[in-house]
């Protein structure tokens, strides 16, 4: 029999890490509904002690999944751990991640501890974190650039301390996979009671092998992967789950090992998760990249014809590509638009919610011939952005591009329930745009990224705008949807200033 490889998704704890990627509570509900759904082991909701928010958004999330585990990371402090042990306890099966820094760098000129002093409160942390759950998971952070003789030294500690779950992380994204896989053969035999434990890794993607090198772990005993949706992550990402589960599913000749993941539940996931963050999947992105099973080559497409597996190793319906259309219209009752909701995973709050989507539906249903699924997702995102404090409300745009005349922009904001308006030319109708509400709400802010991603296929599709905007160390990610790409820019633009006004993300999960 093969064995079983546990994944362990983090896109809710170190995914949130990416610039301006802080979710809201009701989010991380949503795409935690869809990470137990798509089969992932262990859940990582969190940092429970960063902050209230992330305290109650773990909490919420350790009420309602029940098929994963559910876990909080804890640094090696009593405050992490009680904090992230209070978090998880209305979970069905719950987890507590702690971890301490073990190279020399970070013992030096972060912790300023010495290797006993790391070892002491690695074995403490662990004791605390024992007395709410009997699963725990011990991290060594930057176990990469380790002594390999002092990492022998703390997870033997820890082990004996109770640890059920060793994690050696690439914390930087340092290595490459020959040296990492072997890593992890000297650590299982070197390691007393190194039977006894799941042995997991976490890479970074800082050098582009964060998967390679999670693989190669497999391969020498690690049978616990820690990634990301999308490859989501500060820096340079993380490992990418679809990555790790495709290749452990179309290597079966290589690998000794499987997971449950409902492979099916891959794409709708990542474009839940990219919906969300408003980081949006590269075209050639591996597995959910929208060119992932396109050809364009004459030959290939020949071939594709002729046998499927000339030139694709995986079918593009076993990740969940296909082209699911809701058969809705404008006479459609809100009980199918209800059952449709409920078959994609969305869950609402209330009715209210729901009549919000619905009536969103209708208005999009008059502006589209097609309605996909993507739109129903966008349309219960804009629901969600609806909820953000909306200091800033776009009553009015008119924007006009025309060829040798420089475009311009008049937009009506509304703040604090009072009307303001402008009008401001510039480089195309958006930057006229964002120069017009600007002049009105003059927030100082800087604008870091523009992106425009279209929802669907189709030149009635809706465009979905990712505004990126930094003020005072803060950094957000302000998102719009609209048929009208300079509308949904508008929308993004304010969704971004009223997060940045709400103060509704951190600077930082860890800060």
């Amino acid at each position: 029999m093969k064995d079983k490889l546990i994944i362990f998704d983090t896109t809710l704890r170190d995914g949130e890490q990416s610039p301006g990627a802080a979710m809201t509570k009701e989010e991380k509900l949503r795409i935690a509904r869809q990470l137990e759904k798509l089969g992932v082991n262990v859940i990582e909701a969190g940092f429970a002690a960063a902050s209230p928010g992330d305290f109650d958004a773990v909490k919420s999330i350790a009420e309602v999944v029940k098929n994963s585990t559910v876990c909080s990371l804890a640094r090696a402090s009593e405050n992490d751990v009680r904090r992230a042990g209070e978090a998880i306890t209305p979970a069905k099966s719950g987890r507590i991640h702690t971890f301490i820094a073990t190279s020399p760098i970070h013992m030096q000129h972060k912790l300023r501890m010495t290797e006993d002093q790391v070892v002491e409160r690695a074995v403490q942390a662990v004791k605390w974190a024992l007395e709410y759950t009997d699963d725990v998971e011990f991290s060594a952070e930057d176990a990469v650039r380790s002594e390999m003789d002092f990492l022998v030294r703390v997870f033997d500690a820890v082990i004996q301390a109770g640890a059920k779950t060793i994690n050696v992380p690439d914390t930087v994204g340092y290595s490459i996979p020959a040296l990492w896989g072997d890593r992890f053969k000297q650590l299982i035999e070197r390691v007393p009671g190194s039977d006894q434990v799941i042995w997991s890794t976490h890479c970074h993607n800082d050098l582009g092998m964060a998967s390679a090198n999670s693989l190669a772990a497999v391969m020498n005993g690690a049978r616990q992967v820690e990634c990301t949706i999308n490859g989501l992550g500060e820096r340079a990402g993380n490992a990418a789950l679809e990555e790790i589960v495709m290749a452990i599913k179309t290597r079966q000749d290589v690998f000794n090992c499987d997971t449950r993941i409902d492979t099916t539940q891959i794409v709708p996931t990542s474009k839940l998760v990219s919906s969300i963050t408003g980081y949006p999947v590269q075209p050639n992105k591996a597995i959910v990249g929208a060119n992932a099973f396109a050809h364009e080559s004459g030959i290939h497409q020949d071939g594709v014809l002729k046998h499927r597996e000339t030139y694709e190793i995986m079918r593009a319906e076993d990740v969940g590509w296909n082209a699911n259309r809701l058969t809705l219209g404008k006479l459609s009752g809100r009980n199918a638009f209800r059952t449709r909701l409920q078959e994609l995973g969305v869950v609402l709050e209330n009715e209210d919610a729901l009549n919000a989507a619905f009536a969103r539906f209708k208005e999009l249903a008059d502006r589209k011939s097609e309605i996909f699924d993507e739109d129903i997702q966008a349309l219960v995102n804009e629901e969600s952005i609806s909820n953000v404090l909306e200091h800033y409300q776009l009553l009015s745009m008119r924007a006009h591009s025309e060829t040798g005349v420089l475009p311009k922009a008049k937009v009506v904001v509304n703040i604090g329930n009072v009307p303001h308006e402008a009008e401001m030319q510039g480089g195309g109708p958006v930057d006229a745009t964002f120069k017009a509400i600007e002049e009105v709400v003059r927030s100082g802010a800087e604008l870091l990224l523009y992106s425009v991603n279209n929802i669907t296929s189709g030149t009635d599709a809706q465009g979905e705008v990712t505004v990126r905007l930094s003020k005072g160390g803060r950094v957000v990610n302000g998102q719009g949807a609209d048929t009208d790409i300079v509308v949904a820019s508008a929308k993004a633009y304010l969704n971004a200033l009223n997060k940045l006004h709400g103060k509704l993300e951190r600077t930082h999960p860890q800060v």
